[in-house]
């Protein structure tokens, strides 16, 4: 039973979706296998290319230099106390790329190894093919013969294109690399590059340097001038104003300075006189014999005084308790101890009056100060407006003189620089002779043909499959009309051509492909249509089916070939089996089988009884056929196809054949088939294999509700062989055993 197309989208097989087309795996590998020749091929004639290409072109030689960026190099001359490693900046790296790939500097280069005159570039050693080209591209330009500098141009215009100068990296390593045909002249040309590179770069500094210096000269002697005349202003300036300045800054600064710290100093003295004096003051008012007041005074004189005068206390406080205080010694000793105090009081005025001295003298040493710096300070700032017009042309002389010396210590430098120039670049890898081509690349290039030729052949099979939109396999019919395919038919259809089996054409033979079964019994084409009358065979025995309807979509397609085939094949069988000619249109199973028939099927139609009298046997197989005999062509062909009198008709042959096969017309030009659907049992329809496609048997299919209730199942029919043993070469090398071919 017809099913629609989605429904078997979503079974249990994966693939994807390409346009609209479920792409399986199995499916893919059905692709694969039947189109393995094209891609094989494509393989073949990619790797042929490759090969010839090979074959043909001439090899290229590269050789290869490198130059490193090393800042170290121009330390030498530089200060110890300056800095040992500096960073490249990476865009002067790239910068140096440039450089090197300049028109001047290959310029340079072609001038000085003469390439101009060599063959290989200014073209006199050209094939016939850049002849030719270089002539049809001279119609249109000048006819003047090219000049020197043309030339020139040209050829630097052609090392440039071999040539390649890249960083390596995050380094600071240039790689120079230059094909040419020639190993030697690769790694001549690419060591004359690096060091017209190296001589260009030392050049390019050393008239760098050149003009800095002179620059550098000039500048020199203006500044010097510039402050030559700074310090002669302000030398005038210091004459015009009186003022004199010392190591230390201005005189008057100066004493300034001094006056002001010695003033600080007086006023120290002062403030500690006045507190010795205060000290003096407030002692004479206390016991002089008590410890803190001649402690306090830290005088010689006193201490030793007290001294005594403690002894003297200490006998009479001794002498006073034994003898009393009346006795003479005890007396005595108190006169004497009297006449201590006395002597104390009058040191301590002694030392007072020295502390009032120093008192007044520091007042007046203050006073003076004082008056000094008065003084001093008036005349300050009477000379600050010049001291201040002073400090600006001081400062602008030391401006120029530091320049001076700066701009000095620089004209030293590039003068050293200039007669010994450092370049940033240095050659680390001289370019050699290789020994090896580095193109063409043998191996990549087969690789690469290998690859793409197989892309291409996939690309070529698959699109093949796809746009095409045919049915191949058996897989590929169920997935599409929903019924079980029932066998694939290989192609039979041979050169010659044999006798009919019911008479003899007009041309006198028949192609053999009507009675194949009958000459090759055993072949996987007869296997095929046992296999068609196993199933039908199978399904008689749920239901009655007697009347088959084979047909096709489109005309040509194989149909008229099956149904004669499968009708005798049940008739070799012993089965009764009657054969009908059902398409009025073009009866080509008339003019196969019988095509001397004056009388046929729509004979029978206004007769169905009488229908013995139209019908043909045949002596070898037995089998009965009703041709279809027609003036014109009939305008109510499917009127009368569906009749009632087809239905009598066709009531009468199930009661004495067992078999009754129709090869109708096709569906898709006319409407015969989906008419006499009803009529019919079963129907098997026939599909061309790799022929029609899918769209037209969806087409066909879905056109008539009944037609696809009726449809038992498909055949694929002729299919190519070969592509047949491709297709189902996973069945094994043994799978055709038991199919004799041979008549």
């Amino acid at each position: 039973m017809y099913q629609p197309r989605e429904q078997f989208h979503s079974g249990t097989k994966f693939g994807i979706e390409f346009g609209g087309t479920v792409l399986s795996f199995d499916r893919m590998g059905n692709v694969l296998r039947r189109q393995w020749p094209l891609i094989a091929t494509a393989v073949g004639g990619s790797l042929a290319l490759v090969i010839v290409y090979l074959a043909l072109a001439k090899p290229i030689y590269t050789a290869n230099a490198r130059i490193m960026m090393d800042t170290r190099q121009t330390q030498v001359l530089e200060k110890e106390g300056g800095t040992n490693s500096a960073l490249i900046d990476p865009g002067f790296v790239d910068s140096q790329v440039e450089i090197i790939n300049s028109d001047d500097l290959i310029l340079s280069v072609v001038r000085r190894l003469r390439l101009a005159d060599d063959p290989e570039f200014n073209g006199s050693s050209q094939g016939v093919l850049p002849t030719i080209s270089g002539k049809v591209t001279g119609l249109f330009g000048s006819s003047k013969p090219p000049s020197q500098e043309r030339i020139e141009h040209a050829v630097v215009e052609s090392i440039q294109g071999n040539l390649r100068v890249e960083r390596l990296l995050t380094t600071y390593v240039l790689s120079l690399s230059y094909r040419a045909h020639s190993p030697d002249k690769a790694a001549k040309i690419a060591n004359a590059i690096a060091n017209a590179y190296l001589v260009g770069a030392l050049e390019a500094k050393y008239q760098s340097t050149k003009r800095a210096t002179e620059w550098l000269q000039q500048r020199s002697v203006e500044l010097s001038e510039q402050a030559t005349a700074s310090d002669r202003a302000v030398q005038a300036f210091k004459a015009e104003h009186n003022i004199v300045g010392t190591s230390r800054g201005l005189m008057s600064e100066q004493q300034l300075s001094d006056l002001n710290t010695q003033l600080l100093q007086a006023r120290g003295a002062t403030a500690e006189a006045k507190a010795r004096l205060d000290r003096i003051d407030a002692i004479s008012d206390q016991d002089l014999a008590q410890p803190t007041v001649t402690d306090a005074l830290n005088n010689s004189v006193i201490t030793r005084l007290r001294a005594q005068y403690l002894d003297l206390a200490a006998q009479y406080a001794d002498w006073s308790r034994r003898y009393g205080k009346t006795h003479l010694a005890a007396v005595n000793l108190a006169n004497k101890m009297e006449e201590l105090r006395k002597n104390i009081a009058d040191e301590l005025h002694r030392i007072g009056d020295a502390y009032r001295s120093d008192y007044e003298i520091a007042k007046s040493r203050e006073a003076s100060l004082e008056k000094s710096m008065k003084e001093l300070v008036a005349q300050a700032g009477n000379k600050g407006q010049a001291e201040v017009k002073l400090r600006d042309l001081e400062s602008a002389a030391d401006t120029y003189r530091n320049l001076y010396n700066s701009f000095l210590e620089k004209l030293q430098s590039a003068t050293q620089n200039q007669s010994f120039p450092l370049s940033e670049a240095r050659l680390i890898s001289t370019a050699t002779t290789p020994d090896r081509k580095s193109s063409p690349r043998s191996v990549l290039a087969l690789v690469g043909g290998l690859v793409g030729g197989l892309c291409l052949g996939l690309g070529a099979a698959f699109a093949r499959e796809l746009l095409n939109d045919v049915l191949r396999t058996p897989a590929e019919v169920e997935e599409e009309l929903g019924v079980k395919c029932l066998g694939v038919l290989p192609d039979i259809r041979p050169a010659e051509r044999r006798g009919g089996l019911f008479g003899t054409s007009a041309k006198g033979s028949m192609p053999g492909v009507t009675r194949y079964v009958v000459d090759h019994p055993f072949s996987r084409f007869a296997e095929t249509l046992r296999n068609i009358k196993v199933s039908i065979d199978v399904a008689r025995m749920s239901r009655e089916i007697k009347v088959i309807g084979i047909v096709s979509s489109l005309p040509k397609e194989g149909k008229t070939t099956v149904a004669a085939n499968f009708a005798q094949l049940i008739a070799m069988t012993g089965h009764r089996a009657v054969l009908i000619d059902g398409d009025l249109h073009t009866r080509s199973l008339t003019r196969e089988l019988s095509p001397n028939a004056n009388s046929g099927l729509v004979e029978a139609l206004s007769d169905p009884a009488a229908f013995g009298h139209y019908v043909q046997r045949s002596t070898e197989t037995g089998l009965d056929f009703l041709p279809s005999v027609v003036a014109s062509r009939m305008v109510n062909s499917a009127d009368l196809i569906a009749s009632k009198a087809m239905a009598d008709l066709l009531a009468v042959l199930r009661e004495q054949y067992e078999y009754i096969i129709i090869d109708l017309a096709p569906v898709m030009p006319v409407a015969d088939s989906k008419a006499f659907s009803p009529l019919i049992d079963a129907m098997v329809y026939v599909i061309e294999w790799g022929s029609t496609t899918r769209a037209a048997v969806q087409e066909s299919v879905s056109g008539s509700e009944v037609l696809q209730k009726k449809l038992l199942g498909a055949v694929l029919n002729r299919a190519d062989p070969k592509m047949l043993g491709r297709i189902e070469a996973y069945k094994g090398k043994h799978r055709n055993s038991y199919y004799v071919e041979s008549a």
